[in-house]
């Protein structure tokens, strides 16, 4: 992408370890000078399953992804934030972090917490220059919609009043206003882009 006049760097990382976040950051740091926008949106989907037939090994597996991991991300990326005197954080929710979902206790539960934690960040950081919010996607075309919905999407597109599902980029252009200067006096918030489905 350098002919487009930006520079990537690809880190691979598991969130769930911390020492590889550290790292990741850390390289960021180096190569780049500053971390100035952080979208932390690694996360994994529950087998649906009522409550009390949720093995602690899969709670234990969504929790340590969804909720650890944006947490461990958030710590390592904040620090940095704060020593180079501002910044942007997103974080990714989901629909099913303002309304529970039938077979989802544990997921809805990580995403649930993924919005009390922004909210909270947001006010440790008001006066740093620094803005936290997260951004709540309804059903999108992803592998993971796939995943959850055993291949039969149409069961995901009945659920949206739009009829439709979202697109991968449409979650991705309410990010970038997130974190551009048109989201300047926006910190604490959670976006919903979900087509109604929250409703």
């Amino acid at each position: 992408m350098t002919n487009l006049g930006a520079e990537v760097l690809a880190i691979g990382c598991d969130v769930s370890k911390p020492e590889q976040v550290e790292a990741a950051v850390s390289q960021v740091v180096e190569r780049f000078g500053r971390l100035d926008v952080a979208f932390n949106n690694a996360g994994v989907e529950n087998k649906a399953a009522p409550l009390h037939e949720i093995e602690l090994e899969e709670w234990d597996r969504i929790l340590d992804v969804n909720l650890r991991g944006t947490f461990v991300c958030m710590k390592h990326e904040l620090a940095q934030m704060v020593r180079q005197g501002g910044g942007v954080v997103v974080n990714t929710s989901s629909g099913a972090g303002i309304r529970g979902v039938a077979g989802g206790a544990s997921y809805a539960a990580s995403k649930f917490a993924i919005i009390g934690m922004t909210k909270s960040a947001a006010l440790d950081y008001a006066t740093q220059n620094i803005r936290v919010n997260a951004v709540l996607p309804g059903n999108i075309e992803t592998p993971m919609m796939d995943r959850f919905t055993g291949g039969d999407i149409q069961k995901a597109i009945d659920l949206e009043p739009v009829g439709r599902l979202g697109k991968p980029e449409e979650i991705a252009e309410a990010v970038l206003w997130m974190c551009s200067d048109l989201g300047g006096f926006v910190t604490g918030s959670s976006i919903v882009v979900d087509g109604g489905w929250s409703l």
